[in-house]
């Protein structure tokens, strides 16, 4: 059978929908509920619709849906670059949550963390034809003062707290740091090392302040932080200052790559882990349980970040409303990086 949207081989217009439900022997009304998402379809109606809509090559008109509703079944994100391990995966989260409920997503990068080129980047995003925008910027210099395109449209931001005065969704960064914390100190160890993020961001200024406060509560000493910028170089090089001191026996990093750095580290000085010092880390990346030792972390589930932050944009849209703050749990991760503290500690 010749497929559709072709006569005598030569392209026209892409199916209809009206052409897609007599081939699948439903309605067109059918079609346009499975094509735009809705769940008032029964599944193997709309599997069946799907699998024709994959076989003559259905693509739903945007252009035609956003005439006729007003919206473009798109939304926008802001970030910065694709790097790290948080925003990549942050960022598939997002498109994914976003694909699920039908909707197209434009990505604009700040190319570099200024206060201008957050803003050129909010030039461009709002240049699009997008129906909202999801902002993950977790610099300390977000301010909505300073965004005026924010006000033309449904604005979500992600890793932000409430420093915005915007409606966000975050991961309980304060939990996680605490549920680290706790667990060597109930090892045994005396006291906890921390390295840290850069001080520019507000996820490692937040994992910082509750590990601090976790030890104050135990009454524990609070030792000098050591700063890292989220990479394992420099894992690697708070690593190398702290393998000489016989005082260290537990260090929590803000981040796996931090943690991996450090125990390259103390591995090249011959410093067991964790028979004389403990790492735990934060993020639960991929493959940190397929190094040695494999690697106790914070797991921060960024699929309901993902999810969460779509939702609240789409209630955004369809309401205008400003939904409630939504922190997503975090879960202690344990593997074999962690230890009782070597008999004979300072």
């Amino acid at each position: 059978m010749e497929p559709l949207g072709r006569r005598g081989g030569v392209p026209h217009r892409g199916p209809s929908q009206a052409e897609v439900a007599a081939r699948a022997g439903v309605s067109a009304q059918t079609v346009s509920r499975v094509a735009n998402g809705h769940d008032n379809v029964d599944p193997a109606t709309r599997d069946r619709v799907l699998a024709v809509m994959r076989e003559v090559g259905y693509r739903r008109n945007r252009s035609a849906v956003a005439l006729r509703s007003g919206r473009h079944a798109t939304i926008g994100v802001v970030m910065f670059a694709l790097g790290s391990f948080g925003n990549l995966r942050t960022w598939e989260a997002l498109v994914l949550a976003a694909d699920r409920a039908g909707l197209a997503v434009t990505l604009v990068l700040a190319e570099r963390r200024t206060r201008e080129a957050v803003s050129a980047a909010f030039g461009r995003i709002a240049e699009q034809s997008v129906d909202g925008i999801v902002v993950l910027l977790e610099e300390h210099f977000l301010d909505v003062e300073e965004m005026p395109t924010w006000a033309d449209l449904p604005v979500v931001v992600v890793d932000a707290a409430d420093r915005s005065g915007l409606p966000f969704v975050d991961t309980d960064q304060g939990l996680g740091a605490r549920q680290a914390t706790e667990h060597l100190l109930a090892l045994g160890h005396e006291t906890v090392w921390h390295v840290s993020g850069p001080v520019s961001s507000y996820s490692a200024e937040r994992r910082e302040r509750s590990w601090r406060e976790t030890l104050a509560r135990a009454g524990c000493a609070v030792p000098e932080v050591v700063r890292g910028d989220w990479t394992a170089a420099s894992g690697y090089r708070a690593g190398v200052s702290l393998r000489g001191r016989p005082e260290v026996t537990a260090v929590f990093a803000a981040n796996d790559q931090m943690a991996l750095g450090m125990l390259r580290a103390l591995h090249e000085h011959g410093v067991a882990v964790p028979r004389q010092v403990s790492v735990v880390g934060f993020d639960d990346a991929p493959d940190v349980s397929e190094f040695w030792p494999p690697l106790t972390t914070v797991h921060q589930d960024f699929d309901a970040v993902g999810r969460a932050a779509v939702a609240m944009l789409l209630d955004r849209i369809d309401r205008r409303a400003v939904p409630a703050p939504t922190v997503i749990p975090t879960r202690l991760v344990v593997r074999e990086s962690t230890a009782r503290p070597p008999e004979g500690t300072p």
